[in-house]
């Protein structure tokens, strides 16, 4: 493998999402070590990116998470820095990281998403409870791994929630509950790989459930039919190609009692630890967790 050159696997950083975001680093190191590919560890928390072109580093694979590493800041400073990197780009980063934008985005091409209300201290909590119905959630638009997510059950607990998703986001959203099941669809380069359905056994799919808890259970198959699938397939590319989404993401999907599918959100630098939920679609379609890695990283890019 080298023709990838030396290969920074770009980990840790100074989001919230650090932890998790070490894991995945660590997997996709070993995994291109693994393969014969030249690769280090970077983490930008302890060391500044110009030591990627000091250090002769030639490709970047990004397992940050969060902001300043899936944001389109990062990708931004080496496309500066003209070091090829994999993911999305400038744009469709910024966008996908913004769930509010990425809504208004999806609205705009008329693609289906859950009802919901931008929340600040003005807001009458009372009339948006009504409006959305309880249960619903309330969520920072700019944080990932369900961090600062609440699940407002009961009349007069919307402030509070709002309170807490407001210590991480100047930015947050009440989203209507779409109750039919959640699922996840990955996408690498112009496969769409096979949908997975997610039932955690706490409340919802939190930070713990992602990444710690082994109760979780993930359907891969999910158990939809072949023409509910191919639909959810569909959507999920045409969504992740309306962001200007390029090289692989994830695009999270709610479906209703009914069977109609609400597009709820889209990872433009997903997961890649024991529990995430691309190496396991992958592996459905017949790709370990290291040809995935090699793929990814074979679609970096500059430009």
């Amino acid at each position: 493998m080298q023709q990838f050159g030396k290969v920074a696997v770009m980990m840790g950083g100074t989001s919230s999402e650090r932890e998790v975001s070490l894991m995945s680093g660590g997997g996709v190191l070993a995994a291109l070590r693994a393969k014969g590919v030249d690769a280090h560890a970077f983490d930008p928390a302890e060391k500044p990116l110009s030591a990627l072109k000091d250090e002769g580093f030639e490709r970047v694979f990004i397992a940050l998470h969060g902001p300043f590493g899936e944001d389109g800041t990062l990708q931004g400073a080496l496309e500066t820095l003209g070091i090829p990197y994999t993911g999305c780009g400038v744009m469709a980063s910024a966008i996908g990281m913004d769930k509010w934008r990425t809504k208004l985005v999806w609205q705009g091409a008329g693609l289906p998403v859950p009802a919901f209300r931008l929340l600040d201290d003005a807001t009458d909590f009372g009339a948006v409870e009504k409006e959305l119905g309880l249960p619903l959630f309330v969520k920072p638009a700019t944080e990932g791994s369900s961090i600062g997510v609440t699940k407002v059950k009961n009349r007069g607990e919307l402030r509070a929630a709002f309170e807490e998703a407001n210590k991480y986001d100047s930015i947050v959203i009440a989203e209507a509950f779409v109750g039919g099941g959640e699922f996840t669809c990955a996408i690498v380069g112009d496969s769409v790989l096979p949908t997975i359905k997610i039932e955690p056994a706490t409340e919802f799919y939190d930070y713990q459930a992602k990444y710690f808890r082994d109760d979780t259970v993930y359907r891969c198959p999910s158990g939809l039919s072949d023409a509910v699938e191919a639909e959810a397939r569909e959507l999920a590319r045409v969504a992740f190609k309306v962001l200007g989404g390029r090289g692989w993401g994830r695009v999270d999907f709610l479906m209703d009692e009914a069977g109609k599918i609400y597009l709820l959100e889209v990872n433009t630098a997903p997961g890649m630890t024991s529990h995430s939920l691309v190496p396991m679609a992958a592996r459905q379609a017949g790709v370990s967790y290291e040809e995935l890695c090699v793929t990814i990283l074979g679609m970096a890019h500059v430009g």
